[in-house]
């Protein structure tokens, strides 16, 4: 089993999000990573407290109302 830095765990992570907002699956063919690993590091990630939706839906629609209360609470302190 390959090993993956950090580094490169964030950046395939960073598709999931917007604007890329791509489905673990479409991730896993462009990274060549299976898709259980990226489930395992989506959810990892979840559990240190960033926010990744549980939906591989696009837009918030998709969500579950915690992935929608992650989102609003992680962006509360941001500022126009």
């Amino acid at each position: 089993m390959p090993r993956y830095s950090d580094e490169r765990k964030g950046a395939v992570l960073a598709k999931l999000l917007p604007p890329h907002s791509l489905t673990v699956k479409q991730v896993a063919e462009q990274e060549n990573i299976s898709e259980p690993t990226i489930y395992k590091w989506r959810h990892e990630a979840r559990e240190q407290g960033q926010c990744f939706p549980d939906s591989d839906h696009p837009d918030p629609e998709g969500w579950t109302y915690r992935d929608k209360f992650a989102a609003v609470i992680e962006t509360a302190a941001m500022n126009a």
